[in-house]
């Protein structure tokens, strides 16, 4: 007797332990995951380009702008937000892993500045509770340049309408390859 739908549930039994796992909210995986409300706020953004918002400030101000960074500096901001001196690095193409199992991955960044920014975001309440968002740790934001520029060290500014938060054990930065592996 011919059963043509055997194959698809096999399939479908082979595959279900994988379709209601998650990556967490520190994307534990080997490809970088947003989250779910991370998705939709990125919904027409750019990456942000530190030397084309310098030489077309006006175009760029326009934009909706996402940028990966790791904190500096935290300090008080305008109207109860919070000032983060960021480290702009570039998301890995992969992230790096201690084993093959996907929990053993974490966020992966690059080694090298490609330019420093202030963004101006509100902060979630473990973040404000001083346990959370920390210098060295790792931030994607996303929203829209400010006219001004900081008026400390004129970088940009950029005001936050969604941010993801890492502490610093939960991502690596590409050097971490002497001692994980993609």
């Amino acid at each position: 007797m011919r059963r043509p739908w055997l194959p698809l549930l096999q399939l479908a039994l082979a595959s279900a332990p994988f379709a209601c796992s998650s990556a967490g909210p520190y994307g534990y995986s080997r490809i970088y995951s947003p989250l779910g409300a991370e998705e939709d706020a990125l919904q027409g953004a750019e990456r942000y380009d530190p030397v084309m918002a310098r030489r077309l400030p006006a175009q760029w101000r326009e934009k909706k702008l996402e940028v990966f960074g790791i904190v500096l500096a935290r300090a008080e901001g305008r109207d109860g937000l919070t000032d983060l001196t960021l480290s702009v690095r570039r998301l890995a193409a992969r992230n790096l892993c201690e084993d093959a199992s996907e929990e053993t991955c974490r966020v992966t960044v690059g080694d090298q500045e490609l330019a420093r920014l202030h963004a101006l975001v509100p902060l979630g309440q473990s973040d404000s509770l001083g346990s959370g968002l920390q210098p060295r740790s790792l931030v994607r934001v996303i929203g829209k340049l400010e006219e001004q520029t900081n008026k400390e060290d004129g970088s940009d500014v950029l005001l936050a309408s969604y941010y993801r938060h890492w502490p610093a054990a939960e991502f690596v930065t590409e050097q971490a390859r002497s001692y994980l592996r993609r």
